[in-house]
C-alpha cells in the first residue's frame, strides 16, 4: 500500500498531462542552425545525421526518415513487396494505423487476439490465422513492451512469411538485449509529439536489408529515376513521404538525450509499481527477456470502474488515456470475429502520465488519487474491486 512520501499536501490542482516532450534546449540550437542554413525542406545535413544516428542507436544497418509514423508503415509494406491479394496478420489490439496501412497497400489485414498478461499479439493466434494467402506478420510492440519474437520468427521461417514490426511505441525496447526494430525484415518508428523521442511529426523505416531501404527511399521521393539523362523522370508511382530538415534537427537533438530519457521512464515505472502496490490494478506485464521502454505506463482495472476512475482523476487535474479499441470493430472493418482478450484489455485498460519530467512526488500524487478512488468505491459496497 502507499506510504507517506512527503509532508506537503499533494498538488492535485495542477494539471498533469498524459505526456509532453522532453526538451533540453539543444533542439532550439539545432533548429536555428537549420534555419540559418536555409535548408528547411527535405534536404540538408540534419537528415543524414539523424538517419545515421538513429540506425546506430538501435543497431540497424540502414534507416530512412519519413514525415510520420503512419506513412512509415505504408512505405515499409510496399518496400517488402506487400501487394493486392496478400494477407497480413496483425493484432486487433493496436492503433488503427497498423491495419489501415495494410489496407492502403491493397492487402487484407487478418486480425488476431492478444495475450492476457503482456497485451502483445498471441503467437498461437497467429499460427491459426495463417492461410495460403498470408504474406507477412505485422507485430506491434504495444506501449513499449515486446512481443514473443522467438516464437513469431520461428513461425515466419517455417511458413516463409515476412516479419514486419510496428515499433511506433517501442523506441528503446529490447528483446534479449537487441532492439526490437532490428529483429524483423523491416520495422517502423513514430516520432509524434507524445513519443519517447519526437520530431513533432515524423517516422523512420529501418532494415538490415539494403534493397528494402533502397526501395523505400525511391518510393518516398516520388520515385524519381536515378538516371541522369532526363530531369523529373519518374519510373513508377511514388509518394512524397520525406521528412523535413527542420524535423530531423529536432530528432537529432532528441537522439542525443535518448538514454537519459529512457532512464527517466524506467524510474517512473518503478515509482508507479511501488505506490500502486496492493491496489486492485494489474500492470501490463513484461515478456521474458524484454527491456520495456515504458512509453506509457498502462494497467487494467475492473471494466466497470475504468471510466469512473478516469473521470475521478480528470477532476483532480490528472489526464489519462484509455487503451485502444479492437480495430476489427471499427465501421470500415466491422468484422464478426472473436478476440475476447483484446476486448477485455481494451475495456479495462488505462494509461497513466508517463512523460520524462515527472518526479517521484508527481507519481505519489497520482497514485494517492487512485487509492482514494478505490477507497471510495469500496465504501459503496456495490462495485467489484476484484483484479481484472
Amino acid at each position: 500500500m502507499l506510504t507517506d512520501f512527503c509532508t506537503e499536501k499533494p498538488k492535485s490542482a495542477i494539471m498533469i498531462p498524459i505526456y509532453r516532450p522532453y526538451l533540453t534546449g539543444v533542439e532550439t540550437e539545432y533548429v536555428q542552425a537549420c534555419l540559418q542554413s536555409t535548408w528547411i525542406s527535405s534536404r540538408g545535413e540534419f537528415i543524414d545525421k539523424f538517419e545515421t544516428g538513429f540506425a546506430n542507436f538501435i543497431g540497424a544497418n540502414f534507416a530512412t526518415s519519413v514525415c510520420n509514423g503512419t506513412v512509415a508503415l505504408h512505405l515499409a509494406l510496399l518496400a517488402v513487396g506487400i501487394c493486392p491479394g496478400d494477407e497480413v496478420i496483425v493484432p486487433t489490439l493496436t492503433y488503427v494505423a497498423s491495419a489501415n496501412m495494410i489496407s492502403h497497400a491493397g492487402a487484407t489485414p487478418v486480425f488476431v487476439d492478444s495475450l492476457d498478461d503482456d497485451w502483445q499479439v498471441d503467437p498461437q493466434a497467429i499460427e491459426r490465422a495463417i492461410t495460403p494467402k498470408t504474406k507477412a506478420v505485422m507485430v506491434v510492440h504495444l506501449y513499449g513492451g515486446a512481443c514473443d519474437l522467438d516464437a513469431i520468427a520461428k513461425l515466419c521461417k517455417a511458413h516463409g512469411l515476412l516479419l514486419i514490426a510496428d515499433c511506433a511505441e517501442a523506441f528503446g525496447t529490447r528483446y534479449h538485449g537487441v532492439s526490437v526494430g532490428v529483429l524483423a525484415d523491416v520495422a517502423t518508428y513514430s516520432f509524434f509529439g507524445n513519443k519517447t523521442i519526437t520530431t513533432g511529426e515524423g517516422g523512420m523505416v529501418v532494415s538490415n536489408c539494403a534493397d528494402v531501404i533502397k526501395r523505400a527511399r525511391h518510393l518516398k521521393g516520388q520515385a524519381v529515376s536515378p538516371t541522369e539523362t532526363q530531369e523529373y523522370w519518374h519510373d513508377m508511382l511514388g509518394f512524397n513521404y520525406r521528412m523535413t530538415n527542420i524535423c530531423a534537427a529536432l530528432g537529432l537533438a532528441q537522439l542525443e538525450h535518448a538514454e537519459a530519457i529512457l532512464e527517466k521512464k524506467r524510474h517512473i515505472a518503478a515509482w508507479y509499481d511501488r505506490y500502486l502496490n496492493g491496489l486492485p490494478v494489474r500492470r501490463q506485464a513484461l515478456s521474458p527477456g524484454t527491456d520495456h521502454s515504458w512509453w506509457l505506463y498502462s494497467m487494467r482495472v475492473s471494466k466497470e470502474l475504468r471510466d469512473s476512475l478516469r473521470k475521478y482523476l480528470r477532476v483532480a487535474g490528472i489526464e489519462t488515456r484509455s487503451v485502444f479499441p479492437p480495430v476489427h470493430t471499427f465501421p470500415h472493418y466491422a468484422l464478426d470475429i472473436n478476440c475476447p482478450i483484446a476486448a477485455d484489455i481494451s475495456e479495462g485498460g488505462i494509461s497513466l502520465p508517463s512523460y520524462p519530467d515527472l518526479t517521484e512526488e508527481d507519481i505519489f500524487t497520482i497514485s494517492s488519487k487512485i487509492e482514494e478512488f478505490f477507497s471510495s468505491a469500496k465504501s459503496d459496497h456495490k462495485l467489484d474491486l476484484a483484479l481484472p
